[in-house]
């Protein structure tokens, strides 16, 4: 992680909160848009909010919040300079754009000039740390980037998913790459690394021209990934200690084990189901499975660095944890199942897991706080 230690001063982390409202506003936007897509009947706000589920959850909350805390990093990295700050504003803009009734196209550029920001910023952390991890990130942020594109000339977010899930996961795949170093893995251990990247990036050249083994492929390397992150990972031994450092590696170590299975579904299902329950699964067994559980593990290590707030840790925790990895197991069970009713609850109470954890940050936050003061 580039964050150099040390939370920034209040003034000058007043514009990082503000950025911030966007982002929480396109994650709460999207959970009421999750409820409607699986079926709650709600009030739909605006016709088009049906169909911007994803875009705001990826595009609109996790783009603003992964490019914050680069561009944090880069910012104190280079003397205080803002321009870094110029992609998560791009992000955050657009994941308010989605929302207004204005032409599709315009919150669409935006996310698409945040992903070539992203990328921008990679290539400057590589150039400084030419390193295996780095490069795995900047693959995250082209994929971010042609993804962004594909969905700006009007690709439907079906074929454009695979691309975004490669973004989130190759981004947090080179950062446990990078904490791995304490392992002093050998060089056939890296080299399967970097052949589950490889397997996954042919199959997503595949997907843009025959989606079907194209996705197939790509859910090979995920699988492959999921094994290799299982076995090598720094929260094996992690998970044996206590307090935050245990909570963390609880929340990577079932992540990695949905990640396989996210891939494994993608193998046997392949492009036959581009809407409904089985696409569902396909989706949210990455999505939720393994990028909300790595969110809830990395949270209270982000939050200070880029808010300067500082996150005290309480068993708590564990509560919106097990519930959002209980009720995902429900929801697949009515996917997979056809089992409607029990699809729903499952749904819904992923949400209720994201929203207690939005909670609790917030209490542990202010609690840090308080101790800090005193």
């Amino acid at each position: 992680m580039m964050t150099p230690p040390g939370p920034p001063s209040a003034k000058r982390n007043f514009p990082r909160k503000l950025l911030m409202l966007p982002a929480i506003l396109a994650l709460l936007a999207g959970l009421w848009a999750g409820l409607l897509r699986i079926g709650w009947q709600l009030p739909t706000l605006s016709a088009q909010l049906l169909m911007d589920h994803g875009p705001l959850m990826i595009a609109g909350f996790l783009g603003t919040v992964i490019s914050l805390e680069r561009a944090v990093a880069l910012s104190q990295l280079f003397q205080g300079r803002r321009i870094f700050f110029l992609t998560p504003l791009l992000a955050a803009l657009g994941s308010i754009a989605i929302l207004l009734p204005i032409p599709i196209i315009i919150p669409r550029l935006m996310v698409t000039l945040a992903g070539l920001g992203f990328l921008i910023t990679f290539i400057i952390i590589y150039r400084i740390q030419p390193a295996t991890h780095n490069g795995v990130m900047a693959l995250g942020a082209l994929l971010w980037l042609v993804g962004n594109g594909l969905w700006l000339i009007g690709w439907p977010v079906f074929r454009v998913f695979p691309w975004w899930a490669g973004y989130l996961v190759l981004t947090i795949a080179g950062e446990r790459l990078e904490l791995a170093r304490v392992l002093i893995l050998k060089r056939a251990a890296r080299g399967w690394f970097m052949l589950t990247i490889a397997v996954f990036l042919v199959g997503l050249v595949v997907s843009l021209f025959a989606y079907d083994p194209g996705l197939r492929i790509s859910g090979a390397g995920f699988a492959a990934l999921g094994v290799w992150l299982w076995q090598f990972d720094v929260a094996r031994r992690t998970i044996r200690h206590k307090a935050l450092p245990q909570f963390i590696a609880a929340c990577l170590l079932p992540g990695y084990i949905w990640l396989t299975f996210g891939g494994l579904l993608w193998l046997w299902f392949g492009g036959q189901y581009p809407a409904g329950p089985v696409y569902d699964a396909m989706l949210h067994t990455i999505f939720v499975g393994f990028v909300l559980s790595m969110i809830f593990g990395h949270a209270p290590v982000i939050i200070p660095a880029v808010l300067g707030m500082p996150i005290k840790f309480s068993p708590v925790f564990y509560v919106h944890l097990v519930l959002l990895h209980l009720s995902l197991a429900l929801r697949l069970a009515g996917d997979l199942f056809f089992w409607h009713s029990l699809r729903q609850w499952g749904g819904l109470l992923n949400e209720v897991a994201v929203i207690l954890f939005l909670a609790v940050t917030v209490v542990a936050a202010r609690r840090g706080q308080k101790e800090q003061v005193n």
